[in-house]
């Protein structure tokens, strides 16, 4: 006897308005989905494709008729005949204040080009809060040979707790500890990593958007003023150590490896690697001379 099939509920298509412009688009989808649908450059520093929406960044926020705040784009789903604002001045001026605090606690240098030209069209100007409200002074944080943490360059996006816990690695070694002012990722009982439940995957690494969380290679060679991404060429292979398929980007300067990360759209990956696969790289570097 044949095993039943099971046939889910066919998705709509749904009548909203995006900007004054009548668009259809899928039942489920969130609005951040159909603005990208119609390649509308929605700003956000939380999201990833990859990972559960938190909701904490509050950039992509957009303004909704009948909604008395701004909602987020990255999780809100579009409803029959919503009506959305992408670029009201509401929206503008809640982006561009977003945008200043974050710039003005934390060392935002690092972070994606696309970041930088959200600041610019946004006219955010995180100096106006004075140069006191600079970034949070605090050592780096150096206690494997693999990777650093900087968390002067944290804006806790929460992508390294998602990417440790069930939406990547399933190994919760960190977290969000304290409140308000207080908040900060750590380790349980802020122990050192060797001394944590940390597998040392780096999948925290390959989600952060502020260089936070890097390679201890790119950290040294940063030190030395010798990292220069335009010298950089990117080699896709798949990883030497077991028969999953994982694929590999190779970040090579100098024919020498610097970092490894994976293609966030790999059917395999989806951007996430083990310690082998992402760090396992420097027996490659070991050239004898026969």
């Amino acid at each position: 006897m044949s095993s039943p099939v099971f046939v889910g509920v066919p998705r709509r298509m749904l009548q909203v308005s995006i900007d004054g412009h009548d668009v259809q688009v899928m039942e489920g989808m969130t609005i951040l989905d159909a603005c990208g649908r119609l390649g509308i450059d929605t700003p956000t520093l939380c999201n990833l494709e990859t990972l559960t929406p938190v909701n904490v960044c509050r950039v992509c926020v957009v303004e909704v008729e009948g909604s008395r705040v701004l909602v987020p784009a990255c999780s809100r789903k579009v409803e029959p005949g919503m009506k959305i604002q992408t670029d009201s001045e509401r929206v503008r001026h809640s982006r561009r204040l977003v945008l200043e605090l974050l710039g003005s606690s934390v060392d935002m240098s690092l972070c994606a080009p696309e970041v930088h030209g959200w600041m610019s069209r946004y006219g955010a100007q995180p100096q106006r809060f004075g140069p006191g409200a600079a970034t949070v002074a605090q050592p780096v944080k150096v206690d494997n040979d693999l990777y650093v943490r900087d968390y002067s360059r944290c804006i806790l996006c929460y992508k390294c707790v998602e990417a440790c816990g069930v939406d990547a690695q399933n190994t919760f070694a960190i977290g969000v500890a304290g409140r308000g002012f207080e908040a900060h990722i750590s380790t349980e009982f802020t122990v050192g990593l060797p001394e944590s439940a940390c597998v040392y995957c780096g999948n925290c690494i390959g989600v952060c958007p502020t260089g936070a969380l890097m390679f201890k290679s790119e950290h040294d060679m940063r030190q030395a003023d010798t990292w220069d991404e335009n010298k950089q060429h990117v080699t896709e292979t798949v990883c030497p150590y077991c028969g999953v398929g994982c694929m590999l980007e190779l970040h090579v300067q100098d024919n020498s490896i610097v970092k490894v990360t994976s293609p966030l759209d790999h059917s395999v990956t989806s951007g996430h690697l083990c310690v082998k696969g992402r760090f396992g790289f420097q027996f490659v570097q070991r050239r004898g001379s026969g």
